[in-house]
């Protein structure tokens, strides 16, 4: 495919480069949704209802879980500053699938699109599963179809509030943030002073090489940070993207981070390792560990309720967005370009939580240890559009027309290599079968991107033939 001299489509606008702030911001104010609601769907996706199973699963691998949650971290924050400067670069709806558009070409972006859209209906399931748990500690519901039932309301609530408009989507965020979060402050806080060192158990509890449990940990920690991107996906619909994208994405993570690692260790110190991977509900017991029981785990249960509700809301959101950026490109099926008259996608709500529901089932009567599965495969298909996203970066700094220079040079090539390789530890950790499953449902996207092209008549570069000599027919 021809490119322009900085590496973009020709036609492609070129979009502020880092640092032009408000004088490059591409559509500045022309959004709905302002800061504080944009960090509000960041944070509000990132916490989901992961953390609040999280502990339990990596109890099982020992302590280094806690070491592979700091080194995922510092991943996540330079993820971040990545979608922050990309971000600025290129305000546009679609996020990683727009940066790798922009970067490398037509393909590699629709394959960033779909494998995100595979993380966001799959990992809304993870997220459904967890709710289900903690709903559980109220109504004490235990057969699979109950179970199922609930955890496919749980879906389609939040599909409703998104059909009904984008203006109650960052609204409903920034409520259920709020719900959620000050609980998870005191338990990550008032939690240290109850913690116990004989309750941490052994480093490595594996049996194997601490690397390998390190790697694995640290692969279901990430899909706990799933949401980094967020504001990226929707930058239209922020107002001032190039500066905003980037501030919300950076202060999002920098509150989930503190909150993570905290409240985890506090978690680790309250409950015994043996206890914690058996528990079904680890925030809801260390509270009752704290005060001896009472209301205090039913308040912590009710908090991870409103949680999960308020991260299926935004992902259903991110669900049917991605995609539009996609359709609207003319690289994904043109009815996910559809919208309601109150602006909402409604094409892609639907087909996502239709997929998610099919994948929740599948959880309740297909399959062992299906939360585990769930969310190894959602942690590769989301490594992958992170991956892109931070070579675009690297990319850029090194092909780029507008170079940057000096200190900022250093530091922005060290956050990209960063990110980079933070992605292949990511992929690596997500083990055989996940990477297996999960790269056979990528490619089932080429013959989809391959009908896309066909309807639109195209059919890519072709032979032409040569003109017949002078003076004889063709």
């Amino acid at each position: 495919m021809e490119r322009s001299s900085e590496g973009r489509p020709p036609g492609a606008a070129a979009g502020p480069a880092p640092g032009d702030g408000e004088a490059g911001a591409s559509g500045a104010g022309r959004g709905t949704l302002g800061l504080p609601a944009a960090v509000s769907l960041v944070v509000g996706n990132i916490v989901g209802t992961g953390v609040f199973l999280l502990p339990a699963a990596l109890a099982a691998y020992g302590t280094v879980s806690i070491l592979a949650m700091a080194l995922v971290s510092v991943g996540a924050i330079a993820l971040a500053m990545v979608f922050g400067r990309l971000g600025a670069r290129v305000p546009a709806d679609g996020g990683p699938y727009a940066y790798a558009k922009d970067a490398f070409g037509e393909f590699p972006g629709f394959w960033n699109a779909w494998s995100f859209w595979l993380t966001a209906w799959i990992g809304n399931a993870a997220i459904a599963v967890v709710w289900v748990n903690y709903a559980d500690y109220f109504l004490g519901w235990d057969s699979p179809t109950a179970q199922t039932l609930l955890a496919l309301a749980a879906l389609w609530i939040p599909a409703m509030v998104n059909l009904s408009g984008v203006r109650n989507i960052g609204t409903f965020a920034v409520v259920t943030t709020v719900l959620k979060f000050i609980p998870l402050v005191f338990v990550a806080v008032a939690g240290l002073f109850f913690v116990r060192a004989a309750n941490f158990g052994s480093f490595n509890a594996t049996g194997g090489g601490w690397l390998a449990a390190l790697s694995t940990a640290g692969a279901l920690a990430l899909f706990i940070y799933s949401g980094v991107e967020s504001v990226t996906i929707v930058a239209e619909r922020i107002r001032n993207p190039a500066r905003n994208v980037g501030r919300a994405s950076v202060y999002g993570v920098l509150i989930c981070t503190a909150m993570y690692l905290l409240s985890t260790i506090a978690i680790f110190g309250i409950i015994p390792q043996r206890a914690l991977t058996h528990s079904r509900a680890p925030f809801a017991d260390a509270i009752n560990t704290m005060f001896g029981g009472g209301v205090g785990g039913g308040v912590m249960a009710a908090c991870a309720v409103v949680s999960g509700i308020g991260a299926i809301n935004g992902w259903t959101m991110l669900v049917a967005e991605m995609p539009m950026a996609a359709a609207r490109d003319g690289l994904f099926p043109r009815a996910f370009a559809r919208e309601s008259r109150r602006g909402s996608p409604w094409f892609g709500v639907v087909v996502g939580t239709a997929l998610t529901s099919l994948v929740v089932v599948y959880n309740y009567f297909g399959t062992t240890r299906g939360f585990e599965k769930i969310l190894l495969i959602g942690t590769f298909t989301t490594v992958v559009p992170y991956f892109f996203s931070a070579a675009a970066q690297l990319f850029w700094l090194v092909t780029g027309a507008r170079r940057v220079s000096g200190a900022r040079l250093g530091r922005d090539l060290a956050v990209a290599v960063t990110a980079l390789l933070f992605g292949f530890w990511m992929l690596y950790g997500a083990g055989q079968e996940a990477a297996f499953i999960g790269f056979l449902m990528m490619l089932v996207g080429i013959p989809v991107y391959i009908w896309t092209k066909a309807k639109r008549g195209e059919y890519g570069a072709r032979e032409t033939a040569p003109a017949p000599p002078s003076g004889r027919p063709g």
